[in-house]
């Protein structure tokens, strides 16, 4: 009897345990598909500017000043809610997020914040003329650089 109780206590410990790792925390998953939403929108409107620098699409100052100020408030979007301690890479599924983020969050948030001003710099130069928007590309593009290299992992 005692050996049967053991084994049905050691079988329930077991499911448990698998059933919890196949269910991961919904706030966690939720943090890592809205950061994900976050970078799609940054990228998207970083590539309506970049196509207009290029000069792959005619210059419009209008829509560069949208894209611009749309660039801007994503950037601005508060990081308490999208960085969730526990949503790095390999702890849920679809994060590219590195454990550094936490373990030494004072660098992270150096790199991270370094695109609002950049994004305010795109916001004043994008409705000018096409020659201070592709100036102030480089902002942009060398803030998301910096942040991605130390802090999203790799592909899986």
């Amino acid at each position: 009897m005692t050996r049967l109780f053991g084994l049905t206590v050691t079988a329930v410990a077991v499911a448990a345990t698998a059933f919890a790792a196949s269910h991961a925390n919904p706030a966690l998953e939720g943090a890592v598909k809205a950061r994900g939403a976050q970078m799609t929108m940054i990228s998207y409107h970083t590539g309506l500017l970049g196509d207009m620098a290029k000069g792959d699409v005619p210059y419009d100052a209008a829509m560069a000043t949208a894209a611009a100020e749309n660039l801007a408030a994503a950037a601005a979007m508060k990081r308490a809610t999208l960085w969730i301690e526990g949503s790095e890479q390999g702890a849920v599924e679809g994060s590219r997020a590195k454990a550094e983020i936490w373990s030494a969050p004072a660098g992270f948030e150096e790199k991270a914040v370094a695109l609002e001003p950049a994004a305010a710099t795109m916001v004043t130069a994008a409705g000018t003329d096409l020659e201070a928007l592709r100036a102030a590309m480089g902002g942009i593009g060398g803030s998301c650089k910096g942040c991605h290299e130390a802090y999203r992992g790799p592909r899986n």
